[in-house]
This record gives structure tokens, sequence and C-alpha cells, in this order.
């Protein structure tokens, strides 16, 4: 269950390190309860990037000035620590909250995808981020 303020580790090789969530898009929202939005594995979320590489282009310097020009991008949630209900009953969990920078078209951007993906992630359709995962889980 991933909100807005959570802090996402990237796991793909775009530079990027950390990620706090900004907005949830879609997500899902209880009935007759608070109704803020919370995302799980394949769901699309707005991140600004906290920590970067410093040759990465997500990098920006350490004073006041330039640390307000972060850059919001685009990710989809690949791993939850909570858990997630498959259809045969079963559930799985990850040790970490993490995501993948993706562009508009829902590709990722980067070129390598590092630790096990969600194997609901095939179902929402990121079959390249599938592709580029060392293991499926």
């Amino acid at each position: 269950m991933i909100q807005q303020e959570s802090v996402l580790d990237v796991t793909d090789n775009t530079g990027a390190k950390k990620a706090l969530v900004i907005r949830v898009l879609g997500g899902s929202t209880g009935r007759m309860r608070h109704s803020r939005r919370t995302a799980s594995v394949g769901d699309i979320v707005v991140c600004t990037v906290k920590k970067a590489l410093p040759n990465s282009d997500y990098y920006v310097g350490n004073n006041r000035k330039e640390r307000s020009t972060r850059r919001k991008v685009k990710a989809v949630i690949v791993r939850t620590r909570a858990p997630v209900r498959r259809p045969d009953g079963s559930y799985v969990r990850f040790d970490s909250n993490a995501a993948v920078i993706v562009d508009d078209d829902k590709n990722p951007r980067g070129t390598r995808i590092f630790g096990a993906v969600a194997r609901e992630l095939r179902d929402k359709g990121f079959m390249k981020i599938v592709s580029l995962a060392n293991e499926v889980v």
C-alpha cells in the first residue's frame, strides 16, 4: 500500500535512487472510510526524485535553490512490503517498496532493472519491464 509521501527505492539504472510519491494515479479508495488513494503493484504514481547519482540527469546540487528544481517523474510500482493477494489465494510480499521510472508510453526509461518484480505487472501491460527484470515472482 503506497500512498502520498511514501519513499520508494528506484530499481533501474536511470541514476535515481530514492523517490517520494506526490500523487497516486488511479489506485483504490475505501468505501465509507478515509478516502486516501493507495497504490499497489502495477499502479502508476507521480514522484519527485529525492536522491540520485551525481552523474545522472536527476541529480541536483546541495544548496537550497538547486534542490527546489527537482524533477517530477512517473513511476510504476514493482514491489511492495504490503502483501498482494493473487487469484489463487496466495500472497506475495517483498522486503522493500520499489518503483521503475517510466515515460508517458509506459516504457521504462532505464535499460536495466535490478531485483525481482511481481508477476502482476504482466497483467497490467508492462511487458517491457517484465522482460528486463532479473526475476519475476
